[in-house]
């Protein structure tokens, strides 16, 4: 039994620890940012991080493995004497990795074992104890928004996901078609009205302007001359877009970029999958030039609910499967490695004889960065995802 003077002493220790980390990110000289990227449908790491080492893995994938670095354009591109990337990352997120602004961490997830998509996808953005009942207006990104000072956040999605579901308000505004609105000026006036008064008012208005601002922008890239504009499709546009916004106003954002689940010709160095992997790295990349000096303060981290099968299919593609592998990219990144703990791909240690294990929880490897990029402790930390020791990869 906790005497009184201990439990004082023990909760003033938490108000301290509260304010520490809210003086630490209003007192850095660079303002942290954060961004979140969220691949949904479970993309196929095997073929993303390439265990060139593995015999079995060109055993188990006759038709879709990437060939061992070699001088073909084709093969993976080396990383080390185990890990190769795919080929498509060559001119986007492979120099970033030579430079130490890039790393992975293979074996990465989450401990839920349902292989479903809406499930997992929950259970990563609610970051919450599997033995316990949901909550769902409680998301790990919004716990740690309401721990750090002055953290403007934004999920640059349709709608509010459930990682920023909770006590912060968080607006919420998609970039993907702002050139042909949904929602014309007057309806705008209408919504807008119709919030006046109640504590979504900020919440809808700040959406409708972030909205219009992105709206201004676009038709003025679309008028200027072509060498000045922006010529990338889908995600690359987007995630420059984002870092306009996150440069100049938001310190935390989501987005969440669709299409991983490939049951069927998913190709292996060309195809479909390839080609996925091309426009987000080609994002990503666009993204951290775009951040310009600020980039130096930015982490971003790139998930996935699960990863596939790590044998291919009969329709030459994979199914869902269970560990995946993260991505972590950052100015100041300690980059140039594959991180996390590692175990030997070969038969006897895929989980349940066919996936890859989780030995690196992604509520430990988030909070890890979440601890050294705004200084949280381990009272705080607890507050994002409970009943979690945090985990150093000495990657920031």
């Amino acid at each position: 039994m906790m005497h009184r003077r201990g439990f004082i002493q023990a909760a003033g220790g938490a108000a301290a620890a509260v304010s520490a980390g809210r003086l630490f990110a209003a007192g850095s000289t660079g303002s942290p940012k954060f961004l979140l990227v969220f691949l949904r449908g479970g993309y196929d790491c095997a073929n993303l991080l390439v265990p060139i080492s593995s015999d079995f893995y060109y055993q188990a994938r006759p038709g879709i493995a990437i060939a061992k670095p070699s001088t073909e354009l084709t093969s993976a591109l080396p990383l080390s004497a185990d890990w190769g990337l795919h080929p498509a990352l060559r001119d986007s997120v492979y120099p970033m990795f030579q430079n130490g602004q890039a790393a992975f961490i293979p074996f990465a997830g989450t401990p839920d074992t349902s292989r479903s998509h809406f499930e997992t996808q929950d259970s990563i953005e609610l970051g919450q104890p599997l033995d316990q009942s949901k909550n769902y207006r409680s998301g790990f990104m919004n716990r740690l928004a309401s721990l750090v000072q002055g953290n403007k956040c934004m999920a640059f999605t349709d709608q509010l996901p459930l990682v920023f579901q909770g006590t912060v308000s968080v607006p919420n505004t998609s970039l993907r078609s702002v050139s042909k609105p949904g929602v014309d000026a007057r309806q705008s006036g209408v919504i807008a009205g119709m919030y006046q008064g109640t504590p979504l008012a900020g919440t809808v208005s700040e959406a409708f302007r972030v909205r219009d601002e992105v709206v201004r922008e676009m038709n003025a890239e679309m008028e200027a001359a072509s060498r000045n504009a922006i010529t990338a499709k889908g995600f690359e546009l987007e995630a420059r877009r984002i870092a306009r916004l996150m440069k100049e106003r938001y310190s935390m954002g989501f987005v969440d970029v669709g299409g991983w689940d490939t049951h069927v010709n998913q190709g292996g160095a060309t195809g479909y999958l390839a080609n996925r992997f091309d426009e987000l790295g080609r994002g990503l990349a666009a993204f951290a030039d775009e951040m310009g000096g600020q980039w130096r303060d930015t982490t971003v981290v790139v998930v996935s609910e699960f990863g596939r099968t790590f044998k291919q299919n009969g329709n030459s593609g994979t199914d869902h499967g269970h560990g995946s592998v993260y991505w972590v990219l950052g100015g100041s990144l300690r980059g140039g490695q594959v991180a996390g703990e590692q175990v030997q791909v070969l038969p006897t240690t895929l989980f349940q004889n066919r996936d890859f294990q989780v030995l690196n929880d992604f509520r430990a490897v988030l909070g890890g960065l979440f601890a050294r990029q705004y200084g949280l402790n381990a009272w705080q930390g607890d507050q994002v995802f409970a009943g979690v020791q945090a985990r150093d990869l000495g990657l920031l």
